[in-house]
């Protein structure tokens, strides 16, 4: 089972780097370059001089952006600007965060994690990877031996047995470490080094699965390089600490953690309008006209969310402002079109969406999609006019992922988006051994 152990992070020196809110940063794949040039503005030490260092024109095998990040990283060793806890500790790690009008916290604990190859162990994958951000991180691996940025992990707690012990270890104590982000999300970390609690918290763990939320690309690179460095001679003993990865860790159960909804927003179809839409989906859906104008949008995902239905989705048909709410008639055509897939699988909105309305009927194979989280980017682009076809669909479930996780079956692309991201910069495991 999954092995979860307490360990020695390195971490800021606060009195040297000031605000922890001014060196955090998301995770390295959803910062794009205007983030990029504020998160270098807010501090010279935040982490994303660490996790994604601008490529320069000059760049070469000697002089690159890994390398750039291994001299930063070992010059905040040398200066403490960085430096490593002394004891062995857990992170408990609660995110508050609004979303849509609610309010929500998410309760968890970072820990390093024993890596288990896919179908060796009880970690389990919900998505599919890429070859580009593996090497890329890879590359960083080797060059930094820290894994700077969590790997966001599930696990089923039904009873709320580890959230219970996380409320008991941090009653009426004041968090560690606290942060705000960019994006408004409150961030609190309770730094928790007393080996009864930490040993307790192992053991929790220790029957449970986990499922991987967020990281995959992370996950599978700290497996390769831990098999390179084993492959080298340099991994020493069962312990060695390539054999672990940072992870964050959230019960299934746990009220603040939402899995939203991924919209898409498609370009390519031309002038279509909801009578045309209409028809091209008859064969598989029946279809209503919600109303016509931007109002009508909230309308549409209102009706869809009150049904709860994966099988219900939203179109809007930009040339003539119509919104238009489509219905599966009838299961079993997902069978005809995904055979070698799960009855899982085919029931998710997103497989039914894309398998089915926009490749099947619309034969957009494969569709040009932007993928947008809130119903509000959505009014925007139909409003101003930069899709052609707006799309709403119905988040992937926490159970759903659990389900097809467990058969190592993956979720089309975009299927999952937890919000918030966590957080890089609160804390780096070491990797390599000396």
């Amino acid at each position: 089972m999954a092995e979860v152990r307490a360990f020695q992070a390195w971490r800021y020196d606060l009195s040297k780097v000031g605000k922890l809110d001014d060196v955090i940063a998301p995770p390295y794949d959803v910062i794009d370059a205007k983030l990029s040039d504020h998160l270098h503005a807010k501090s010279p030490h935040n982490v994303i001089r660490l996790i994604l260092d601008p490529i320069l024109p000059t760049d070469d095998d000697n002089n690159n952006r890994y390398t750039r990040s291994a001299k930063t990283l070992a010059e905040w060793k040398k200066s403490t600007v960085v430096t490593q806890e002394e004891k062995p500790s857990f992170y408990i790690y609660y995110q508050t965060f609004d979303w849509e009008g609610k309010r929500f916290t998410r309760r968890g604990f970072m820990g390093r994690v024993r890596l288990e190859k896919f179908g060796q162990g009880k970690i389990y994958p919900h998505e599919q990877t890429m070859s580009g951000p593996k090497a890329d991180r890879l590359k960083l691996f080797h060059a930094t031996g820290m894994n700077l940025s969590q790997i966001f992990g599930l696990f089923p707690d039904d009873s709320m047995a580890v959230a219970a012990r996380l409320d008991q270890a941090i009653h009426e104590k004041a968090p560690s470490l606290e942060a705000t982000d960019h994006l408004g999300v409150e961030h609190q970390i309770w730094i928790v080094d007393d080996p009864a609690v930490t040993g307790e918290l192992s053991e929790l763990l220790a029957d449970k699965p986990i499922f991987i939320a967020d990281g995959h690309h992370r996950y599978e690179t700290s497996i390769k390089h831990m098999e390179e460095r084993e492959a080298a001679g340099k991994v020493q003993g069962p312990d060695a600490p390539e054999r672990f990865t940072l992870m964050m860790l959230v019960a299934m159960s746990d009220p603040g953690l939402q899995v939203m909804p991924t919209h898409r927003l498609v370009k390519g179809i031309g002038k279509m309008t909801a009578d045309q839409l209409a028809e091209k989906l008859s064969p598989y859906f029946d279809t209503r006209v919600v109303g016509q104008g931007i109002s009508f949008g909230e309308v549409t995902w209102s009706q869809m969310v009150a049904s709860g239905k994966q099988e219900v989705l939203g179109f809007a048909t930009v040339a003539d402002g119509r919104w238009t709410i489509a219905t599966l008639r009838d299961s079993a055509a997902m069978k005809d079109i995904v055979p070698d897939r799960s009855d899982v699988y085919r029931s998710l909105g997103v497989s039914i969406l894309h398998r089915l309305a926009l490749e099947k009927c619309l034969g957009l194979m494969p569709p040009d999609c932007t993928y947008v989280h809130l119903v509000q980017e959505v009014l925007d682009s139909v409003a101003n006019k930069t899709c052609d076809l707006a799309c709403l669909v119905q988040p992937a479930t926490v159970e759903h992922i659990r389900q097809l996780s467990g058969t190592f079956e993956t979720m089309p692309a975009k299927s999952t988006y937890f919000y918030p991201k966590l957080a890089s910069g609160i804390l780096f495991n070491p990797i390599q051994g000396s």
